[in-house]
């Protein structure tokens, strides 16, 4: 078994780093999509690309803070089983993540090639940022998980 030597207590404090991590990326989300947003209203700049690139990011980090929230109120110490779950959940949720990726490029593709739809492309560019993102700080949990 993968879980044999693992704490509870380490296991814990794992899962509170990658809440603080998401918490971080979500914040930086929602303050780079605002002050890209507020930049081009103030230069008078009309960019497609950039400001559906912003609305993801600020979309994508405003979900986030929420499962933060969320999430906070149920860490605790985990059993074997609660480990067990709390791996496949990590999992499941990269697949998710690869998917979120996926539907980025398709999204920017589609946009290019059909006809250079600018907010488009930098709709799909944003959502695969955040795909991105969250895929590497579930992995690195998932990595903690395993020890």
């Amino acid at each position: 078994m993968p879980f044999e030597g693992q704490w509870s207590d380490a296991l814990l404090a794992a899962e509170r780093l990658h809440i603080y991590k998401l918490a971080l990326w979500a914040a930086l989300s929602v303050l780079a999509g605002t002050a890209v947003l507020a930049l081009l209203h103030w230069r008078r700049v009309q960019s497609d690309l950039l400001q559906h690139f912003a609305i993801q990011s600020m979309a994508w980090g405003t979900i986030d803070l929420a499962i933060v929230i969320v999430a906070q109120r149920g860490l605790a110490l985990k059993d074997h089983a609660q480990a067990v779950a709390l791996d496949r959940f990590l999992w499941f949720n990269a697949g998710l993540d690869a998917g979120y990726m996926a539907v980025g490029v398709t999204l920017a593709l589609c946009g290019w090639l059909l006809g250079r739809r600018m907010g488009l492309v930098g709709a799909g560019i944003g959502v695969l940022v955040q795909g991105s993102a969250l895929l590497v700080l579930d992995l690195q949990l998932t990595s903690a998980v395993l020890r």
